[in-house]
């Protein structure tokens, strides 16, 4: 019986650590688009990005095991992972194409 809630333990903290990367990546993403970019691209401000990231990413911290949280936290990882999602799934892509980084898709530099 141990085994098997070591092994829970394990998936659970790795899930736990999955989602805190995923709002990392997608806050830092964030931070290195401009502003302009996110208007152009007809979706809310950097700022509200910035607020619903950051936030994000300190409740994926507050409710690992080491940040903590326990298992009554499990509704802020899932929060979180739902925001970083949104964020990396439709706004990121509307905004390269404005972020005037060379590359496939990554707009001409005029922003």
């Amino acid at each position: 019986m141990r085994v098997i809630q070591a092994v829970q333990s394990a998936i659970f903290l790795a899930l736990h650590l999955l989602v805190l990367v995923l709002c990392v990546v997608a806050l830092v993403d964030a931070l290195r688009r401009p502003a302009r970019a996110f208007t152009a691209a007809g979706k809310r401000t950097r700022n509200f990005w910035l607020a619903i990231l950051g936030v994000a990413t300190a409740l994926s911290f507050v409710a690992t095991p080491f940040g903590g949280g326990g298992g009554g936290l499990l509704l802020f990882a899932i929060l979180s992972a739902v925001a970083a999602s949104v964020y990396l799934v439709d706004v990121k892509p509307a905004v390269a194409p404005y972020s005037g980084r060379g590359g496939p898709g990554g707009g001409t530099g005029s922003w």
